[in-house]
């Protein structure tokens, strides 16, 4: 047996070259990156010839990559793992006996100069461009999907407001399309509706008033943001993150970047891949205009036991209508504000029909079916969905965006969001992302 002897007392000479090794995450993210970037991107917030020297905003943007890097938390924390971590220091360019920023000089950065700026943003787009140079992305097949992160906030305090009721990002097409459905069929245009928005009482976190109060089947209640996210189906890298608040529905911001990534990179999109949240006739609509063919999950129908289902109603295109198991034709009578032409049924053949308790409750014994003035094109991506192609496609989300929230969450601190605000839980998940897509580029290389 050996007794270990205390030398920590003793000088070496040491290269921290040699202490980090040949095939550290680091190193691989620093020989295929190159952060020069950042400076070009953030010249415009410096001062060149007033003020203090500042610390390199390559430096202080490296320090965060290696916090979302390692699942490290809180800033503080970050600041001392960089003391004690070689491979840290040789990353940041900081020698042994170097001094480290303080912790305080990222926040400060982030309040003064860069909250206001686009640059979280930027720098998410060049690593997506690195990724497209080195053959990673190819923009053909895109999931996307949404996922929360519990804001800092009490779910307790809070106050009911009323506030502006978000919309689709869809409705200037949907209502002149509306307007062209109601002149074809004879009918004149509806009043102009109050273009005041409309006001819901919601609750408003009094500690994070930019968070939502969500409320969803198998979710925790309380204050949350969504992440939206996309990833290319080639290597699984993130071509979008979008936040907004937890009360916001999926498919609201989803067209919106969609054109985004579509403008911004150039994408050729042929297919993606999409949940049941997404299956909206707005989005079947977009979808199709944009010849995307577009797979969205199967959304079980409200139906009432005991009732006739909608499906057995058959929908007649050559005199719009409907005709029903009793084989009585409902025809065409209106088309409302949302977008819905109602067909309805004659009373007095309902009175006397003996289907009517399978049928209909109606206290006027009137039959009422709806059809979207889009329906046709959610049929379109419903019959996508059966397709051998379509079930292939769709399989691939649990590989791809699922995988992509579940490697955040475990490695990357995405559970929770760290500060508050949505402007800074964005620049969490752009940074979160950017980590997750240099992590990818560096093992893939």
């Amino acid at each position: 047996m050996i007794k270990k002897q205390s030398k920590q007392s003793e000088f070496e000479f040491v290269c921290l070259e040699q202490l980090v090794p040949q095939d550290h995450l680091l190193r691989k993210i620093d020989s295929i990156v190159d952060f020069e970037f950042i400076h070009h991107k953030v010249a415009h917030l410096y001062c060149p010839t007033n003020g203090r020297p500042g610390v390199d905003p390559v430096v202080l943007f490296k320090m965060l990559f290696i916090g979302y890097l390692f699942g490290i938390r809180s800033e503080r924390q970050l600041i001392r793992e960089i003391e004690m971590n070689m491979a840290y220091r040789w990353f940041l360019g900081y020698n042994l006996q170097d001094k480290i920023p303080h912790h305080s000089t990222i926040s400060q950065n982030r309040r003064r100069r860069f909250q206001e700026s686009n640059v979280y943003q930027e720098i998410f787009d060049e690593i997506v461009l690195l990724a497209m140079e080195r053959k990673l992305v190819d923009g053909k097949h895109l999931y996307t999907d949404s996922t929360h992160l519990k804001a800092n906030a009490n779910k307790n305090k809070f106050d009911k407001q009323d506030v502006e009721k978000s919309t689709r990002d869809y409705l200037d097409v949907l209502n002149k399309d509306i307007a062209k459905d109601r002149a074809q069929n004879d009918k004149k245009p509806l009043k102009k509706k109050d273009s005041s928005p409309v006001i819901k009482e919601t609750k408003i976190s009094t500690t994070d008033p930019d968070s939502g109060y969500m409320v969803r089947d198998g979710k925790p209640k309380g204050f949350f943001y969504l992440d939206h996210r996309t990833v290319d189906g080639k290597f699984n890298i993130i071509t979008d993150s979008f936040v907004t608040a937890g009360n916001v529905h999926d498919s609201i911001p989803y067209l919106k970047r969609l054109d985004h990534q579509l403008e911004r990179f150039n994408f050729n999109v042929e297919a993606v891949g999409l949940d049941a949240g997404y299956f909206t006739a707005g989005i079947c609509k977009g979808l199709v205009d944009r010849d995307i063919f577009g797979v969205i999950s199967y959304r079980r129908p409200n139906h009432i036991k005991g009732y006739f289902r909608k499906s057995q109603f058959i929908y007649n295109s050559t005199d719009n209508s409907y005709t029903c198991p009793a084989e009585q034709v409902l025809p065409y009578r209106t088309t409302t504000r949302e977008g819905f032409r109602e067909y309805a049924s004659n009373p007095k053949t309902c009175t006397n029909c003996s289907l009517r308790s399978q049928c209909t409750k109606s206290a006027n014994h009137t039959k009422i079916v709806t059809r979207h003035i889009w329906e046709d094109q959610k049929e379109c991506i419903k019959k996508n969905r059966l397709t051998p192609e379509g079930k292939i496609l769709y399989k691939r989300r649990q590989e791809t965006v699922e995988r992509s929230f579940a490697d955040s969450k475990q490695l990357h601190g995405h559970r929770y969001a760290k500060l508050r605000g949505i402007k800074k839980v964005q620049e969490q998940c752009l940074l979160a992302a950017a980590c997750q897509n240099m992590k990818k580029i560096a093992i893939a290389s």
